[in-house]
């Protein structure tokens, strides 16, 4: 049953009535952590979660880029949750155990069921590749600081660093899409121009629902050598690329302009996802130890050329000692990985979920 969102307050009464059932009580139970581990998806790293209002005895379910509102019931009684805000499913109502959330069995196999068949693979949008493009290289080492570590004066080099996060996130992201190209424009200290940085994504061939995202990784410096922290970069939207092959669409000059702002649009607000998705993994995994600077937009060469959802992420200043100190401890370098990597699978968990909002045919 699908629903809009004027069928809200409609729905929360829904999930007030119990609707009683006659199967037997002896149903199997399972606990909040056996469901949220059933529900996690394992090829892409996304985590599942629990948002619980102990007032209303009702909670959201977040898992797989999915949203499931519900509220208990009884032991052996059905009730209406809500996916995505739109689709009313009837399920075994979890119960309150003494203190404990339960769930029966059948709430999850049915829910699974329901998402199975709801889920048309044939058009389905999917990330195909993801290309990792470690900043500088060669004659070019980036920023440069120098700091006096464990009593001795280190020389630090962007090149340096960028390569070795962008190679922990390269495994990771190997290792969790075996169906998906990983790439990196350079696993070597060897120099690539702007361009050819670029060339490399833009030649990937796509099928029709196939996407392609790049991740442009740095290190940061500046003169004041207190300013530290993480930020992620995408296009100025004010910015405006040709993304339309004109050749295809010889006999309707008219509309390349049309089309180019509305593939233009949906990179910038793919861009946009991915930069605060990417934000919110480096918080949950450094947030502790290292400040956010947040999300910005800048017209770099590599975020403007690249024909698809792109960013460029600035991991730390080189010329700070406290950013240093992290982003060349292997511990932290595999950190810095995890963050980039959480990020990064929450955006293919929404992107394949909800699919490109525009395509161009």
């Amino acid at each position: 049953m699908r629903i809009n969102r004027y069928g809200i307050a409609y729905f929360i009464f829904l999930c007030c009535i119990a609707v009683p059932t006659f199967t037997q009580n002896r149903e199997k139970t399972l606990t909040l952590n056996e469901v949220l581990s059933e529900l996690t998806l394992p090829t892409a790293g996304g985590s599942a979660g629990l948002s619980w209002d102990s007032l209303f005895q009702s909670g959201t379910l977040s898992f797989m880029g999915h949203k499931l509102a519900f509220s208990a019931g009884t032991l052996g009684s059905s009730g209406y949750a809500l996916l995505d805000g739109n689709e009313l499913i009837l399920l075994s109502s979890p119960f309150m155990k003494d203190t404990e959330l339960l769930f029966p069995e059948s709430f999850l196999t049915t829910l699974k069921d329901f998402l199975d068949k709801v889920r048309d693979p044939e058009s389905d949008f999917r990330i195909a590749a993801i290309v990792i493009d470690p900043g500088h290289g060669g004659k070019d080492p980036g920023a440069i600081g120098t700091h006096s570590i464990n009593g001795k004066q280190t020389r630090v080099v962007e090149k340096d660093i960028a390569l070795a996060v962008s190679k922990d996130l390269y495994k990771k992201l190997l290792a969790a899409y075996p169906d998906k190209r990983v790439l990196l424009t350079r696993s070597t200290d060897i120099f690539l121009s702007l361009g050819e940085r670029v060339a490399i994504a833009n030649a990937i061939p796509l099928s029709d629902h196939d996407a392609i995202i790049y991740i442009s990784i740095h290190a940061n410096s500046s003169f004041n050598k207190y300013a530290r922290g993480y930020e992620v970069w995408y296009l100025d939207p004010q910015y405006r690329r040709d993304l339309v092959d004109p050749n295809k669409y010889n006999d309707s000059k008219e509309v390349i302009p049309i089309l180019n702002a509305m593939l233009e649009e949906e990179f910038t607000r793919e861009s946009i996802l991915m930069a605060e998705s990417i934000i919110h993994g480096f918080d949950e995994v450094l947030g502790k130890v290292i400040p956010s600077r947040g999300v910005k937009a800048e017209d770099w060469f590599v975020v403007r050329n690249a024909r698809m959802p792109s960013v460029l992420v600035e991991l730390g200043f080189v010329s700070n000692e406290e950013d240093v100190l992290l982003m060349t401890d292997p511990h932290y370098v595999q950190s810095f990985g995890e963050a980039l990597y959480k990020g990064i699978a929450d955006f293919i968990v929404k992107f394949e979920q909800y699919g490109g909002l525009i395509t161009i045919e």
